[in-house]
């Protein structure tokens, strides 16, 4: 699984906006630096573990949140498969179980899929 730290970064600043806290508000309770947590927003710059824990804590969340975002999100992903899945034929529907196997059983990373797919780092499989 990679990281992508720009969402990382957006999740970040949504949940300081949402408890109404400017940036060196958060760093003061997180105890890091103030234009460090701006690179953090912004994905100039990428978070420790440990940065990860002391926002989470500072800003009353759980690193989760910043690091896999929010299950509706993948629930709606979910349901544009299904949406997808439902309308195929049994031909169309059988490959597309197969290459899911074979998707799974591969040792490569995603930015090695991109290239196969020809995508977009940016675009979401």
């Amino acid at each position: 699984m990679e990281l992508d730290y720009l969402e990382i970064g957006k999740r970040i600043a949504k949940r300081r906006k949402e408890l109404g806290l400017r940036q060196v508000q958060v760093c003061e309770r997180a105890g890091i630096n103030d234009k460090y947590l701006s690179c953090i927003e912004r994905a100039t710059s990428i978070p420790s573990l440990e940065v990860i824990m002391k926002l989470a804590i500072a800003l009353d969340t759980t690193p989760d949140k910043f690091l896999v975002g929010n299950a509706r999100q993948s629930d709606e992903q979910w349901r544009n498969v299904a949406e997808l899945l439902r309308n195929m034929d049994s031909r169309r529907l059988q490959l597309a179980k197969s290459f899911l196997l074979w998707l799974t059983e591969q040792k490569c990373s995603y930015f090695s899929l991109c290239q196969v797919f020809s995508l977009d780092k940016q675009d979401k499989l």
